[in-house]
């Protein structure tokens, strides 16, 4: 691996800042960090020179010799064979994305596997005109072509007894309607008897949606056509007492009068009055969006729309039809909520949010469910589109869940015989981006982290809507690290190891797969992009360990720890290697602060000491701005000049490092992003050494005191961005005194929990949560004329006290190493 770039930002005495990527303008950036540039950075010296030139007018001399030592640190790039072959790396990664892209910008109605068991109760369809065929052959013909070698039929790679007895009887029943294929009748046949008794010892989570409805309509079907299969086992009895359960929640004359989940499972239920029921048929045809429940529908009454729904599925299918058509909400939230968890989801920001805006265009005050203008509405896919619509700035209203609350409890559906995890999983995630006054997701909030806590004491994580990698892995994640203190890639690193990719598999009335949702190149750039960003974090870890060595800021204070947490934090929120200057800045601007707060808080730091340092530093950076172009003094000449004249104490060893420091930071954003901050991060800095200065209890003075505003400066200088004409906007002003308030609470508590043996008690108290509520409502709010590139750090850093205030030293150092120094097999 070739060597990275190195700043000559500070003197002799203290360490180059490594940097990898936002050295140049967008175009010679790196494809993806692993070592290599690509083929651009042969212009890259031209460019370098523009960009001198152009600025040249607007920095001093000296900077520009500063800068021309850059440019001769990249002259000395030089991508030779090695590099180069090595380019067909980042070639993957790029088909892997173009992959991806291709994939959200073709979604219409939802990729979804062939469902055996729906595609049986089609071709059973005679001609509605009369002629004794099939309505659709094609289905016959697909059942003939998809038998397994066992005999069954069902998903080719998970055997699930309850799927396979389901999808093979309908198979079986079909054949021997139509009396053809025999050898395949017989087949399937002796298949179900021979597996009928397992049934009894698999768990009810993986019997599909319905079955105690569907099994026993297609039993009686087979009794019909003399089909010999046993009924004595317990089993069979058992499902026919859950049908009769199951139908006693939803009574006959509700099924008739309003939408519910039955709507879903006609073909199961006797006695329908289909007259009735024509009313409450969706606008695509359908009922409920279930193609055996629309063929059994059509059986019985001819309808053209259930005829026009069926024909254009088996079209689309070429035969075959899934359990559930369409799926195109379900398909458009779950792929996006996968590549965010993933941490993939910058390369796909224009595609998400027309996947938002499609969510959000069929979005109801009921909420919604798997498919647009569906008249049945679920708590899973509401609460994930709830959660998505407003994290993206959408305005929805939590009212939704009001809808899925009976007396202290959350349903998904009316009349369900049993909770699902994901359900309750999906909304205590979403119950945590609440805005002020939101009883209903405290309520939510409440249940919910009662449910999931006491199903994962009882071992009972199983879901029944989804057979995935890891469940209580996810689960867990999510009760240990609550959203307030959930760094991206900290979440990345675990959904990781969690995320199945194409071996998730979905359990409706059958099981089914969402190619779309789960799938391998998901996995693998996110494997890719996390060992690649991991090894850029790991040069700039060393960077700023060389930096704090040599700074000796140890001699503060400041232990070897603070740096490593300093640095994990910031590349745990702000990973993307484009961004490396905000995340090296974020670093040592709250390593300084740590040494500062020491220096300031030993008992030899009079009030007057304070005050003079603050003077000290507004002395140097005054004559620094006061400087012409012609006068070659800097900060470090100023430094230097103050050393010579006076004895080094360590109050003129630190003031030296903070202002070679920010001289760097400054000179690292003029070349990422062509803009002049040094004269607001000195701002910046002076505004947050004044809380030093103030006359008042010294126990408190200082700690945590407006540590918030200056990281969230720093970021936004560093970023490129100039705030300073939005300052007086009220909204503005609010932001910063919520960070620094809660920056401020977290801090003083995190000091006052920590024992003698460094444990703390890592429950962040209730006081917080208000403050954290309106800062995350003016962050995702959209009503202020605040750009949200300039408000999502308020958040980010507030996130990141919460985290340290809420995690164990224990956990940190686990998160540290899962990150930092832990690759993604």
């Amino acid at each position: 691996m070739p060597s990275a770039i190195t700043f000559p930002c500070f003197s002799s005495a203290t360490p180059p800042c490594h940097r990898t990527t936002c050295l140049l303008p967008p175009d010679l950036q790196p494809l993806a960090f692993s070592g290599i540039w690509s083929i651009a950075t042969r212009n890259k010296q031209d460019n370098f020179r523009l960009l001198l030139h152009a600025r040249g007018n607007n920095i001093s001399q000296t900077r520009t010799k500063v800068y021309k030592g850059l440019e001769r640190q990249l002259e000395t790039l030089q991508t030779d064979e090695k590099e180069v072959s090595q380019v067909c790396i980042a070639n993957v990664k790029e088909e892997r994305i173009k992959s991806i892209k291709s994939m959200l910008s073709s979604m219409e109605d939802g990729e979804i596997s062939i469902s055996a068991y729906d595609t049986a109760w089609v071709a059973l369809v005679k001609d509605i005109n009369g002629s004794g065929f099939p309505q659709f052959p094609s289905s016959l013909q697909w059942i003939v072509e998809n038998q397994l070698p066992d005999g069954s039929w069902g998903d080719p790679f998970l055997f699930f007894t309850h799927d396979r007895i389901l999808n093979s009887l309908a198979c079986v029943v079909a054949l021997k309607v139509w009396n053809i294929y025999p050898v395949l009748f017989e087949k399937g046949l002796a298949f179900i008897r021979e597996n009928m008794s397992k049934l009894r010892s698999e768990d009810d989570e993986h019997m599909p949606i319905g079955f105690e409805i569907a099994f026993p309509s297609l039993m009686e079907m087979a009794r019909q056509h003399d089909l010999q299969i046993s009924n004595d086992d317990p089993i069979i009895n058992e499902i026919y007492a859950k049908r009769n359960q199951k139908l006693t929640k939803i009574s006959k004359e509700m099924m008739h009068l309003m939408p519910t989940t039955l709507l879903h499972s006609l073909e199961g239920t006797a006695g329908l009055d289909w007259e009735k029921l024509l009313k409450l048929q969706c606008q695509d045809g359908s009922f409920l969006f279930s193609p055996s429940s629309t063929a059994f529908a059509l059986m019985h009454t001819k309808n053209e729309n259930c005829l026009n729904y069926l024909k254009k599925a088996v079209e689309k299918f070429n035969g075959g039809v899934p359990n559930v058509y369409p799926v195109d909400l379900f398909e458009h939230i779950w792929a996006v909520d996968r590549l965010e968890r993933l941490g993939i989801s910058r390369y796909f920001q224009s595609e998400i949010k027309e996947c938002l805006n499609y969510v959000y265009r069929y979005w109801t005050e009921d909420g919604i469910g798997w498919a647009r203008n569906s008249r049945v509405q679920d708590i899973d896919d509401t609460a994930m589109g709830f959660r998505l619509l407003r994290l993206h700035g959408h305005e929805v209203s939590p009212d939704a869940f009001r809808h899925f609350k009976k007396g202290g409890e959350f349903f998904c559906f009316v009349g369900q015989s049993t909770q699902a995890i994901t359900g309750i999983y999906n909304l205590y995630r979403a119950s945590q981006v609440l805005f002020p006054r939101e009883k209903i997701l405290e309520e939510a909030k409440t249940f919910a982290s009662k449910f999931l806590r006491e199903k994962q004491e009882s071992n009972q994580l199983l879901d029944k809507w989804i057979i995935c990698k890891n469940l209580p892995g996810e689960v867990g994640y999510a009760l240990d690290i609550p959203w307030y203190a959930n760094l991206p890639r900290v979440e990345a690193r675990f959904y990781i190891e969690h995320y199945g990719g194409e071996n998730d598999v979905w359990i409706g009335k059958t099981l089914y797969r969402m190619p779309y949702v789960n799938n391998n190149e998901y996995l693998e750039l996110a494997k890719t992009d996390f060992n690649n960003c991991q090894a850029l974090h790991q040069l700039e870890w060393n960077s700023i360990h060389k930096w704090y060595m040599k700074s000796n800021l140890g001699e503060f204070g400041v232990g070897r720890r603070e740096p490593l947490q300093a640095y994990f934090v910031a590349a745990a929120s702000i990973f993307e290697p484009e961004r490396a200057n905000e995340r090296l800045a974020w670093a040592r601007t709250a390593v300084l602060v740590e040494a500062i707060r020491m220096y300031m808080e030993i008992d030899i730091t009079s009030l007057d000491v304070k005050k003079g340092f603050l003077k000290d530093f507004n002395t140097i950076i005054n004559n620094n701005d006061s400087s012409s172009n012609d006068n070659s003094n800097n900060n470090i000449n100023n430094i230097n000049g103050m050393r010579k004249a006076e004895s080094r104490t360590k109050g003129k060893e630190l003031m030296e490092t903070l202002l070679k420091t920010l001289n760097c930071m400054a000179m690292e954003t003029l070349v990422a992003r062509s803009v002049d901050v040094q004269h607001d991060l000195h701002s910046a800095w002076n505004k947050w050494l004044l809380t030093w200065c103030r006359d008042e209890d010294e126990t408190e003075r200082g700690v945590g005191d407006g540590e918030g505003e200056l990281l969230v400066h720093t970021i936004i200088l560093c970023a490129g961005h100039c705030i300073s004409e939005d300052q007086s906007n009220p909204h503005y002003q609010r932001l910063f005194l919520l960070t620094n308030s809660i920056c401020r609470h977290l801090r003083l508590q995190l000091f006052n929990s920590m024992g003698h043996h460094g444990k703390k008690d890592c429950r962040v108290t209730d006081p917080i949560e208000p403050v954290m509520q309106e800062l995350v409502q003016l962050v995702l709010g959209n009503s202020d004329g605040i750009d949200p590139d300039i408000k999502r750090p308020f958040l980010t850093v507030a996130k990141s006290f919460y985290y340290a205030a809420h995690c164990t030293p224990d956990i940190i150092n686990h998160h540290i190493t899962k990150v930092l120094f832990e690759n993604v097999a």
